[in-house]
């Protein structure tokens, strides 16, 4: 069933969706940032994130990271996901993100972007639906086409890859694919 349960006005704008473009820190993370003494970085992944993607992609769609800052760990976890759009040390993201949409040529209305913090609003005029996780910065609230139930690091991707994939029709046949 397209929409597979969805808001309609959701479905609609979720169904033509080619490419995810992410944030890093505070959307697929939790925003924490643990540096240990030797200078090294650690950074928390959800898993559960991660298997969204993996769906995202076994369907065609390009996920893409767009982050202001460059870190090992990030890079560490795209290859382990094999993100190959992986942008890090982008101050302006927009430039990052229509990029991408050109050279695979994608349009901005078949574009989701997610992100929790102010530079992620300049993707707004990039994308046609703009997501946030729960605790996102109240600008980013008030702007969002969707505000995740979960918080960055803690499932939020996952929540969007479900929505796109349910309002592609796609979810049941996922779910069966597991045996379910």
């Amino acid at each position: 069933m397209k929409g597979d349960g969805l808001e309609p006005r959701l479905a609609e704008l979720l169904r033509p969706v080619r490419l995810v473009a992410l944030d890093v820190d505070g959307t697929l993370t939790d925003g924490a940032v643990t540096v240990s003494g030797g200078g090294g970085e650690e950074l928390r992944f959800s898993v559960v994130d991660g298997f969204g993607i993996k769906e995202l992609q076994r369907a065609g769609i390009v996920v893409a990271w767009i982050t202001g800052r460059s870190s090992p760990a990030t890079v560490a976890r795209a290859e382990g996901l094999q993100v190959t759009e992986l942008h890090l040390g982008q101050l302006h993201k927009t430039a990052a993100l229509r990029s991408i949409q050109e050279r695979l040529g994608i349009a901005p209305r078949e574009t989701v972007a997610m992100g929790d913090d102010l530079p992620d609003l300049s993707l707004r005029p990039c994308v046609g639906f703009l997501a946030a996780p729960a605790n996102a910065r109240p600008e980013m609230l008030s702007r969002a086409d969707f505000v995740t139930h979960a918080q960055g690091g803690s499932g939020a991707v996952r929540e969007l890859a479900e929505m796109i994939l349910r309002a592609q029709g796609r979810w049941a046949a996922i779910v069966a694919s597991y045996g379910a």
